[in-house]
């Protein structure tokens, strides 16, 4: 007969110490994203109707581009950072989990690439 508890199993187990990192990720990269999404809306408004030309003459400001770039980051960091944490709360499954979670990044990767590139194109005007 044990007199130790169940508790001891579950302490053994011991914590990833990244959940609160995630949270405060999580929480200020929303805010950067409505911050910046309230300059896009302002920006897609004000170039409402303007032709190629004009399009690329405003992103070519770095003070428009920047904010777009930030945009891309933060919201891409945001997006990988959400999925994975309902990839982490409804795969129960060890190998499907992590290869969701592999597949969830490489996503965020190419989505930021591509929209960097996209930005950086029209910034530059290649």
């Amino acid at each position: 007969m044990t007199l130790r508890t169940p508790l001891k199993e579950a302490r053994r187990l011991g914590s990833a110490k990244d959940g609160t990192d995630h949270f405060w990720v999580q929480r200020l990269t929303g805010l950067s994203n409505l911050v910046l999404a309230i300059f896009l809306v302002a920006l897609v408004v004000r170039l409402a109707g303007a032709d190629h030309a004009a399009v690329k003459q405003a992103l070519a400001r770095p003070l428009v581009a920047l904010p777009l770039l930030l945009l891309v980051v933060s919201g891409t960091v945001h997006m990988r950072i959400g999925m994975a944490v309902i990839i982490e709360d409804y795969v129960h499954g060890e190998g499907a989990k992590i290869a969701l979670l592999v597949l969830n990044t490489f996503f965020a990767i190419a989505v930021a690439a591509a929209s960097v590139l996209a930005v950086l194109k029209l910034s530059f005007g290649g």
